[in-house]
């Protein structure tokens, strides 16, 4: 078995009130963390994760998993199987013709990996109903590659189906394989595939939080890894690994944050400490800190939270690492009671998504006060082009929870559990995504309720509940990539008499 060793914060230089610190800092912020580990000294120092997820749960990586499709791509450089300087086309023959634009023919693996490829976002996205990896050959490009860094996630995917077509195995199975099998990488994680059954190289992996620091890990060490019987293993090409891990290209214009303007590498991102990221959307960041010894790793959903992943950045930057090595580590390092480790870990035991929670709550006395009493209330829908055509609302506020039905005639039913100033685990309807939902009254007659979906989709379901004495208006957002576009808009619907 591949596990790290553990160690007190303080033994490895970390204060655990440092820790505390932070994780406070981003409840302040309101950042719906998933998990947090830390790393120093090769030991693992602290890990936590947010209920409803545990160590086991395997979370969506998002771009992350480019940084897997790059370590493919090396195993089969070093396998002699593909030159990083041939033209992409010359893999895919099947998607070239007369008509393909030089600028694609230029491509090669390599600009791939930089992210300098002849498009300046994802060719797929333009039409998501036809082939994902022809889209790459077919799409025209914007500029000559091998010069500006976009950010193209249809090279990643392309790069996933070379792997799979030249290894004749699935992404997965063939990292493990040759790598992963010697970290003990969770055995049912796996990669979300496209709607033509090509691995989502580009966002796909579904994996725990240790899965990806194990990961990390390895990459902080060149791509070697010294496994349970002493023995040094190289798992990828350390060449290949520092160049990945090194700034290549620059970001600086392109970057919409500070941490995405310091440079990229190989499907791997540059940090402002001097280090690198492994980053996927949402929060999902695996930190080199060489210059400190310190691998962190976290995942989140920051998705419509303005800065939400600089702020957790942040958190880390000034909250954690001002303290290694400091006066507060020798005290605790002192206390044989470990009591700054003690409160850490029982404050750590409690940590959650939280439900929506509101700073000043408004009475209003023209609306009948809806957020105290128990309410069953049915209401006929007006037309709409999101195809709703009834709604109930249940709360009862003496047990803190409620239920949210909505129905599209001769279609689906959506029946949403929810908590009230707490949360209640489900499963999101018709999309069978597990969900954690809460709510809490805005006003006397203003209901939020937000479901975070708990699968291979991350991101959240958002209702703004108007309720009046013959009428509802409810305003719906959904905060996620590529699922619940039914509930982006409004609802009018008035009272029917039971």
């Amino acid at each position: 078995m591949f596990k790290f060793e553990k160690a007190y914060p303080h033994e490895v230089g970390i204060s655990s009130s440092s820790i505390l610190k932070a994780i406070k800092n981003l409840e302040c912020n309101e950042i719906p963390m998933h998990s947090l580990l830390i790393m120093r000294h090769g030991k693992l120092a602290f890990e936590t994760y947010y209920a409803p997820y545990t160590e086991n749960t395997l979370h969506r990586m998002f771009s992350i998993t480019k940084t897997f499709t790059a370590l493919g791509i090396s195993l089969l450089y070093q396998e002699g199987k593909i030159d990083l300087d041939e033209s992409i086309t010359t893999y895919f023959p099947e998607y070239v013709n007369n008509n393909t634009h030089p600028w694609i023919k230029e491509t090669t693996i390599r600009n791939m990996l930089q992210m300098r490829t002849c498009h300046a976002s994802a060719t797929y996205k333009v039409d998501m109903d036809t082939d994902w990896v022809e889209s790459f050959f077919t799409v025209p490009p914007t500029h000559k590659p091998g010069t500006i860094f976009h950010y193209d996630t249809s090279a990643a995917h392309v790069m996933g189906a070379l792997i799979e077509k030249l290894s004749g195995m699935k992404m997965l199975d063939y990292l493990r394989d040759r790598a992963l099998k010697y970290l003990d990488f969770s055995s049912d994680s796996y990669i979300v595939s496209d709607p033509f059954g090509v691995p989502i190289g580009g966002s796909g992996l579904m994996a725990t939080p240790m899965d990806i620091l194990k990961v990390l890990y390895v990459l902080s060490e060149n791509g070697t890894v010294k496994c349970e019987d002493g023995a040094e293993r190289q798992l990828f090409p350390a060449e290949f690994i520092s160049q990945a891990t090194s700034k290549i290209s620059d970001t600086i214009v392109t970057g919409p944050i500070l941490s995405e303007q310091q440079g990229y590498g190989m499907q791997i991102w540059q940090n402002e400490q001097g280090g690198f990221v492994m980053y996927g959307m949402g929060g999902q960041l695996a930190i080199s800190l060489p210059k400190q010894d310190m691998l962190i790793m976290t995942t989140a959903d920051t998705q419509g939270i303005a800065g939400g992943n600089q702020t957790i950045y942040k958190a880390i930057y000034e909250c954690i690492l001002p303290s290694l090595d400091n006066e507060d580590c020798a005290k605790e390092a002192e206390d044989a009671a470990h009591t700054a480790y003690k409160d850490l870990f029982e404050y750590a035991s409690t940590l959650s998504i939280k439900p929506p929670v509101i700073k000043t709550y408004t009475f209003n006395p023209s609306e009948k006060d809806y957020a105290t009493s128990s309410i069953n209330l049915a209401y006929k829908i007006m037309d709409n082009n999101l195809g709703f055509t009834k709604m109930r609302l249940i709360s009862n506020p003496h047990e803190k929870k409620g239920v949210l039905t909505l129905e599209q005639e001769g279609k689906n039913v959506f029946n949403i559990p929810f908590g009230i100033d707490d949360m209640v685990e489900s499963v999101f309807p018709v999309y069978d995504y597990n969900c954690y939902t809460g709510s809490t009254w805005l006003s006397s007659n203003v209901l939020y309720i937000r479901s975070h979906i708990v699968s291979e989709c991350v991101g959240s379901v958002h209702f703004e509940i108007y309720i009046q004495e013959k009428d509802v208006t409810v305003f719906m957002k959904k905060i996620e990539e590529t699922y619940f576009k039914e509930f982006n808009g409004h609802l009018y619907g008035t009272l029917i008499s039971e």
